[in-house]
């Protein structure tokens, strides 16, 4: 694993986006421009071992931005799971910030969302955690193909069964987490899933606090997202709902 390039000076918030084949999906001005005008915050881009020109598309990206902008690489593709860990660990160790958190790389989350996050955390000072929810409301802009919302629906049902948590959307790839005490450790160890992990890090963090569902349900905050947009291109297919459904099974033995 290897790094693009050292940044300078102090970030508020480390923002981990994983990218594996993402060369015709990456937005670089919708990038730059968020960049240009978020001085507060530090990208590091993962590229986790692509056989496309992504990381070609992320130095053009990351021209101009060096100090706030940076390439992290995997050897090989070893899925979004490792690829967000090995951001989040990175962004952990190396730097004081007061926020970390991931961001899908084909933008279905805006980045303007960010700072609604961030707004959050600041006005909600017990919230440890913000999650992106899509969901399909009146006067928001939430386009998903029906069969992974129904798919989705259905997960996130056993999801809330399993973890005892009234949550509705674990897997929206948009995340934002407070720097907390202990915040390593949820990271530290490899996660069982490629693509679960998200339900993953909540069961780590339910271990964190005691396995007391309560605790997760005051800190853990779900947005309704403005809007989301199934970008085509994604790795996640219908069969991999399946897969998922397996790998809960296995976060619940371990953790629960």
């Amino acid at each position: 694993m290897a790094g693009g390039g050292s940044l300078r000076g102090e970030y508020r918030i480390s923002l981990v986006i994983p990218c594996y084949n993402e060369a015709p999906r990456l937005d670089v001005d919708q990038f730059r421009q968020f960049l240009a005008e978020n001085n507060q915050t530090r990208i590091l881009f993962v590229d986790d071992g692509s056989t496309d020109d992504t990381v070609s598309v992320l130095e053009r990206l990351r021209s101009g931005h060096k100090d706030c902008a940076e390439i992290l690489r995997n050897g090989k593709n070893e899925g979004k799971a490792e690829a967000v860990r090995f951001g989040m660990t990175h962004a952990l160790d190396t730097f004081q910030q007061e926020i970390v958190g991931y961001w899908d790389a084909d933008l279905a989350t805006p980045l303007a969302s960010v700072a609604r996050f961030l707004t959050l955390l600041d006005n909600r000072p017990e919230i440890e955690m913000v999650f992106g929810s899509r969901v399909k409301l009146l006067g928001r802009d939430v386009q998903r193909r029906p069969v992974r919302h129904y798919l989705g629906r259905v997960f996130a049902t056993l999801v809330s069964q399993m973890l005892r948590l009234p949550i509705y959307d674990t897997q929206c790839g948009a995340k934002l987490f407070r720097v907390i005490p202990g915040i390593q450790q949820i990271f530290a160890e490899r996660f069982l899933s490629k693509w679960v992990f998200d339900v993953e890090i909540i069961a780590r963090y339910l271990k964190l606090y005691g396995g007391d569902p309560k605790q997760l349900e005051r800190i853990i905050y779900e947005y309704p997202l403005e809007t989301w947009v199934d970008i085509p291109g994604s790795k996640v297919l219908p069969k991999d709902f399946f897969k998922a459904f397996q790998d809960l099974f296995k976060i619940k033995r371990k953790y629960l």
